[in-house]
């Protein structure tokens, strides 16, 4: 039997899906076979035929990739494909949280940033320094140091005799940094967060270049977001049901890998 072509009352080729995105044939085949697109009825000789609910259920696949990812873009098809539209919200939920809490460490970054490059900072040893002398320094107790690191803050090394903590210079910064962050009501987990981001910068000035740059990022993550919403109610909408079809249990069984 002949492959259906798109012609034939909106039947689609996995090529047909596939040249759209610049995909490959398989790639679309294999995007079916893991429940992303929901299942294609088959011809007799076991063909897969496509239709315009799996072109907008691709579209929406791919925008939500942009977006949320492809774990979690592939989750939320999978889970819509299976009729369950509250866990699909609630994965679409979950992005756009850790967007908001990447929006927040950038807040804090910026904050912190511009207080550094700002001030002239305080001088700084050349030795590595006791959990005592720190604490001091930034007028805080020796527990809430040992907080920080458990929390990820501080990362000190132990003195090959004593065991005891030593701060390098790095790590008195760093504890500046996340006592000024304290002070302005920052929790710690958002903390670690922008003493991850210093340490991989190597440090406040080269940090604050790429800060324009990383804002951008999430304006485009969120305007992606937002697409992948609309592809995804478009493909919801589709249906007069609100579910997308699913193929009989007869049609399932007449498949053939090789297509």
């Amino acid at each position: 039997m002949v492959t259906p072509k798109p012609s034939n009352h909106g039947v689609r080729r996995p090529i047909d899906l596939a040249r759209r995105h610049g995909l490959s044939a398989q790639a679309v085949r294999n995007y079916e076979r893991d429940g992303v697109l929901p299942p294609a009825e088959r011809t007799a000789s076991g063909y897969r035929r496509f239709t315009e609910t799996h072109a907008r259920a691709l579209d929406a696949y791919l925008a939500l990739v942009a977006g949320h990812g492809h774990a979690a873009g592939g989750d939320i098809m999978r889970a819509v494909n299976r009729g369950e539209l509250d866990t699909a919200l609630r994965a679409i939920d979950d992005g756009h949280g850790l967007l908001r809490r990447d929006r927040e460490t950038l807040d804090a970054v910026e904050v912190a940033v511009s207080t550094l490059t700002a001030t002239k900072p305080a001088p700084q040893t050349r030795r590595a320094v006791p959990i005592s002398a720190l604490a001091h320094r930034l007028g805080v107790r020796p527990a809430t140091l040992r907080k920080w690191e458990s929390a990820g803050i501080l990362r000190p090394e132990r003195d090959r005799v004593t065991r005891h903590r030593v701060y390098s210079p790095d790590d008195v910064r760093d504890a500046e940094l996340a006592h000024l962050l304290r002070r302005g009501g920052y929790r710690l987990s958002h903390i670690a967060d922008v003493l991850r981001h210093v340490r991989d910068a190597g440090g406040a000035e080269p940090l604050a270049a790429s800060l324009a740059q990383w804002r951008g990022r999430l304006t485009e993550r969120g305007r992606a977001m937002l697409t992948g919403a609309a592809r995804l109610a478009a493909y919801l909408d589709g249906d007069a049901g609100g579910h997308p079809p699913r193929a009989s249990t007869s049609e399932a069984k007449t498949t053939r890998l090789s297509e």
